[in-house]
This record gives C-alpha cells, structure tokens and sequence, in this order.
C-alpha cells in the first residue's frame, strides 16, 4: 500500500499491518511509524521511485501550469483546463528527457 508522509501515523500503519499489507508510506524525518521491516526491502526503494514520478507532473502542473490557482466553476471546465496543462507539460517532458540523456 502505498501513502505520502500523511499517512505515516500509527493510526494507518498498525492496522495495514495486520492482514499482511506492507505500507510503503512516505516515512517522516522524525518519528516515523514505517521502520526496517520495511525500509530494508529493495521494494520500497522502487516505491519511493515510482512515487516521485507520479508527483512531479503534479507539482509541474501547480507551479507552471493554471490549476494552481484554478479560476473556472463547473466540472467541464476544470477538466479542460486539466487536460490543457497536461498536454502543456508533455510537450515540455522531451527537452527535459534530451538533457538528462546528453
């Protein structure tokens, strides 16, 4: 089960634990609830990968893009506008993919 650092609380940990459920949560600085049993797992290190990548658009998205601030009512505008700042960042994805190949 995968989480971010909301979800390190031994309210969500504990009882993920209990029907045989590894959380691959986000794990705090301080006080984290997420320990060896699974920090030591190659698993999670692709968790937390994998996580990143679906992150990055967001926040791309949120700093570069409109929705960060979002301006329209209705659910047909929102998704418009969601869909043209999406294809905005994959349009910009390929230079970024150019210079980490060069």
């Amino acid at each position: 089960m995968g989480a971010d650092k909301g979800y390190d609380a031994e309210a969500f940990v504990t009882p993920c634990r209990e029907p045989r459920v590894t959380p691959h949560v986000a794990a705090k600085r301080s006080g984290s609830r997420v320990d060896g049993r699974t920090t030591r797992h190659a698993g999670y290190g692709v968790s937390r990968r994998r996580r990143k990548q679906v992150e990055e658009p967001f926040g791309w998205m949120k700093t570069f893009g409109l929705p960060g601030k979002l301006r329209h009512r209705g659910l047909d505008s929102a998704n418009w506008l969601f869909r043209f700042t999406a294809a905005a960042y994959n349009i910009t994805r390929p230079r970024g993919l150019e210079e980490a190949c060069a």
